[in-house]
């Protein structure tokens, strides 16, 4: 059975009672939540209002709908996996050891691809706009269609839980342990299709917030007076539009290993392993900042709001956000030091990862700064960004 040809009954897990179990227990409560929609009648209000919505603060809220859902799977898969631990410790536990691999690469695709991205791209959607003083993003349909491919790439990972199997991989498909001779199974090739989807569309949102911050400012709002949010979200979606087509031809690539052996990964044919971890991992940092750098924003906002002061330092703040955005493209190889890159490379890009804190550093003193002489009110989001 491969992805490209025909299911049987093979694929559906009946003689493992866990995946069994969890995904008819998913099919009737699914099955119970569409009998409520249905006998109350809701289906022409979720229709006109929800699915075929194109409000940005709609589909923001889809966006953190979903990414809670998936964060809920991405909980019970770590409850899976430290319970099997628990249990492993005089004996095999209750997981084989090939669907705790499955569990283990689901989790982590998962809390990346489905929960945190989903949730800041929704925070961005929702807040960004309203923040600009405008009505929508620049292309109010392709952000529904990126939604919509978000939650397609969401679905397949889940069916994965009953029909055929996930990768036991990892998070990242690491060539050659990705390619057919070491995973034969469907596994990968359902991580290959839900990112590749839902890849295309953060793309996509990336190049629509983008222009949304660049040419859809109220009139007045120059560039310097933005929220410290939109500039932190440029610089995030900057970052995707750069960063994420790295990532859709380098699985592509694999799934040309895979489908048509072209061998770009395989040592033995003639590839190169060691250009798959470059090229996943100049993808995989610059993802890190994607995902922090709202979040900076969301802090610069309550430092201010709660300290009942203007932001300090602002143009640094600018500054420290757009010089984190250039060099994040500058440190990906600290994540493979021992790789045999050589000690000049290894140092260089050591360096770009000490300076890159600077930026970092930046923005923690003009917090603290924010805070000095500040009436602060020490309300729940306050204690979060202190905790922080």
């Amino acid at each position: 059975m491969t992805m490209l040809g025909k299911l049987d009954s093979s694929a559906i897990p009946f003689d493992q009672p866990i995946p069994l179990v969890a995904a008819l227990g998913v099919f009737l409560a699914g099955v119970a939540v569409l009998g409520w929609i249905t006998v109350k009648g809701y289906w022409p209000y979720l229709w006109n209002e929800w699915i075929s919505s194109v409000d940005h603060k709609r589909i923001g809220v889809m966006y953190i709908v979903l990414a809670m859902l998936m964060l809920l799977r991405g909980f019970i898969d770590a409850i899976m996996m430290r319970t099997q631990q628990v249990l492993a410790i005089h004996g095999p536990g209750y997981l084989p050891p090939e669907h705790y691999d499955q569990i283990f690469s689901a989790h982590g695709t998962i809390m990346i691809f489905f929960a945190a991205m989903p949730f800041m791209i929704g925070l961005m959607n929702f807040a960004v706009p309203l923040q600009l003083g405008i009505r929508d993003v620049a292309f109010p349909t392709l952000n529904s269609v990126s939604f919509w491919l978000t939650a397609s790439g969401a679905l397949l990972v889940n069916i994965s839980l009953v029909i055929g199997e996930f990768a036991r991989t990892g998070w990242l498909p690491y060539a050659p342990l990705s390619e057919t001779t070491y995973s034969p199974g469907v596994g990968v090739d359902y991580y290959l299709w839900s990112i590749q989807i839902s890849g295309v569309g953060t793309l996509l949102t990336g190049v629509n917030l983008v222009t949304t911050i660049l040419k859809m400012r109220a009139p007045g709002m120059g560039y310097l007076r933005m929220p410290m949010f939109c500039w932190t979200s440029l610089a995030s979606n900057l970052l995707i539009v750069a960063a994420f087509p790295i990532l859709t031809a380098t699985l592509a690539m694999l799934t040309l290993d895979r489908y048509l052996g072209f061998h770009f990964f395989t040592n033995e044919a003639g590839g190169n392993q060691m250009m798959f971890v470059n090229l996943i991992w100049a993808w995989g940092h610059p993802e890190v900042y994607i995902l922090v750098l709202p979040a900076f924003g969301i802090f610069s906002e309550v430092f201010s709001t709660f300290s009942s002061k203007p932001l300090f330092g602002y143009r640094s703040m600018v500054a420290a956000t757009m010089f984190i955005c250039i060099v994040s493209f500058m440190v990906w190889l600290h994540h493979f030091f021992t790789m045999g890159a050589g000690a000049d490379v290894n140092a260089a890009f050591g360096i770009a990862t000490s300076v890159i804190a600077v930026g970092t550093g930046v923005k923690i003193y003009n917090w603290l700064f924010t805070m000095y002489g500040g009436r602060i009110r020490f309300a729940t989001p306050m204690l979060l960004a202190l905790g922080f």
